[in-house]
């Protein structure tokens, strides 16, 4: 008997309802389960495929109109207000996204030292001036997301990361952004250094729908 081959694909939001007429062409027409995180669909053939919910949970009332499937669709296809925050060691950029379009945003660049190979006072003068440099850029991206997305957070329904965690956990140790702290994505997305056509390409990477799949080898 062959063993399931997993893998995990990632896919455009608008292609997701053609992946799934595929997989039931291919697999037979599957059952849906549903959890907080994800949607599971359950082939004849013993094939899964779990697709993450992106700004779920989706509804798991039996009772709302429509399939599991038809809402899941309806779900990943619906356009929402998201802000987004891009920090790494070469700068930032802060914005809000309606749907895909970008409504708004700032972005700053910064010089951060790289890490050095010195040893003794030399190593410690650099990681101080690393240190200072790291500690500015963090106080510039707070106060441009303050500016940013502190006006919008009420009408957010989540704030996706990208570039360093680090970073952006830093930027977010702000007090005034506990708000925005609060409506963050678990997963920071990684990123090129920020720039503004990196940011404006930002809803590629965090309205994208992940799926774990599991087939018959």
């Amino acid at each position: 008997m062959s063993e399931p081959a997993s893998r995990r694909i990632v896919i455009a939001r608008h292609r997701l309802p053609r992946w799934i007429t595929g997989f039931a062409d291919r697999h037979g027409r599957p059952e849906a389960a549903l959890d907080e995180t994800s949607c599971t669909l359950l082939a004849p053939d013993g094939a899964t495929a779990r697709i993450l919910i992106p700004f779920g949970p989706l509804d798991a009332d039996d009772h709302a109109a429509g399939s599991i499937v038809d809402r899941l669709v309806d779900h990943v296809l619906t356009d929402r207000r998201v802000g987004a925050l891009l920090i790494r060691r070469g700068g930032f950029a802060v914005g809000v996204f309606d749907g895909t379009r970008l409504i708004d945003s700032k972005v700053g660049s910064s010089y951060v030292q790289s890490r050095t190979k010195a040893g003794g006072w030399s190593q410690q003068r650099y990681a101080r001036r690393r240190g200072n440099q790291a500690r500015q850029l963090y106080e510039r991206a707070a106060d441009a997301i303050a500016s940013v997305l502190l006006p919008v957070a009420d009408d957010l329904a989540a704030v996706a990361g990208g570039g360093d965690r680090a970073g952006v956990d830093a930027a977010l140790d702000d007090p005034r952004l506990q708000m925005i702290k609060k409506l963050l994505l678990p997963r920071i997305f990684p990123t090129e250094d920020p720039r503004l056509r990196v940011l404006e390409a930002f809803p590629q990477t965090f309205l994208a729908i992940t799926i774990e799949l599991n087939e018959l080898a």
